[in-house]
């Protein structure tokens, strides 16, 4: 497993501000190019697949529902674009970028493969998508009878974790989420992990509503939720959450951290997605593993079989595996 020195070497900067990166600390000054470079290489440290070179001349457009700010901010994003870039350079496919600011240019210069990564409303994917290009959908599956996508079991996931949970003597579980919303607002997207969540508590008969916490999928609402939770409940605050992101869970770790609550011994955290930082992290972080750079080489695959000649779409979802560590027993 690499290591913090690691990083810090390839990257060119000191320990400190990897480790400081890392963990989102909000008071450090390094730029955004820096802190991607550290991301990008932690991520890309995991990731040994042997590269081969094949011709081709096909062209690619990633069409990306973050920005690159909004990546750095939830790496979840940022390592299945890394997928899909490392699988296309395996094939040899030329990659282009795109936001919702420059979508429109894709027609315009004649590029028929796109993945698009992220939740896209109607509207928005008539701006990329024609009835001549082949269109791939990761992480959202928008039309099972049009399009191809790579989506991610988070029920199954969900409930795995409670499972857990339950299997160790826990039966107080809460839960920390977020709601996200099409880049138009034009309606907000259905989180699978929160109704996931409550209706399987329910039908085991352990739901609390005091005990659900919903806000954005940043480091910030995760820090403000938790400490929120630790100020409500007091005495009755659950003995295990659910944390539906682990950018979320940094900033519940480090609430607990500032109110003096224990982790794991009065607290327990599991975070999902398994981003390449979590290791990392005092203590490391419980999550859900989903295999993003998968994700991102799937996506190319199905493309791969489009261009070849399926019609028939396709929707490929993806298993996840609980990997526990310190923040959880």
């Amino acid at each position: 497993m690499a290591t913090i020195k690691d990083i810090a070497e390839r990257a060119g900067v000191s320990i400190s501000t990897v480790s400081r990166v890392l963990n989102y600390d909000p008071t450090i000054s390094t730029s955004n190019e820096t802190k991607k470079k550290i991301f990008e290489i932690a991520s890309e440290l995991s990731y040994d697949k042997h590269i081969t070179k094949k011709k081709s001349n096909n062209r690619v457009a990633i069409v990306k529902w973050y920005t690159e700010e909004e990546e750095l901010n939830d790496l979840y994003y940022l390592s299945i674009r890394l997928g899909i870039e490392k699988k296309c350079k395996e094939l040899n496919f030329g990659v282009a970028m795109y936001t919702q600011d420059n979508v429109s240019e894709i027609k315009d210069e004649n590029i028929q493969n796109i993945i698009a990564v992220g939740k896209f409303s109607k509207d928005e994917i008539a701006r990329f998508a024609s009835e001549d290009s082949n269109v791939i959908f990761v992480d959202y599956s928008p039309n099972e009878n049009i399009f191809d996508s790579v989506v991610t079991n988070f029920e199954l996931a969900t409930k795995n974790v409670i499972d857990h949970y339950i299997k160790n003597g826990h039966k107080n579980i809460g839960y920390i989420g977020g709601t996200e919303f099409f880049k138009d607002n034009s309606d907000y997207v259905e989180d699978v992990r929160g109704i996931t969540f409550k209706n399987y508590l329910k039908k085991l008969k352990l739901y609390n509503e005091k005990n659900i916490y919903i806000g954005k999928f940043t480091v910030d609402d995760g820090y403000n939720l938790m400490k929120k939770a630790i100020l409500e409940l007091k005495e009755e605050l659950p003995t295990a959450f659910f944390v539906a992101n682990d950018t979320m869970a940094i900033g519940a770790l480090r609430a607990l951290t500032e109110q003096a609550v224990e982790v794991p011994n009065r607290v327990n955290i599991i975070g999902a997605n398994d981003i390449s930082v979590a290791q990392y992290l005092n203590p490391p972080l419980s999550s859900v593993k989903v295999y993003t750079e998968n994700m991102g080489e799937t996506a190319v695959e199905l493309l791969v079989e489009r261009i070849n000649g399926r019609t028939i779409a396709k929707k490929v979802s993806l298993s996840t595996e609980l990997v526990i560590r310190n923040s959880s027993f």
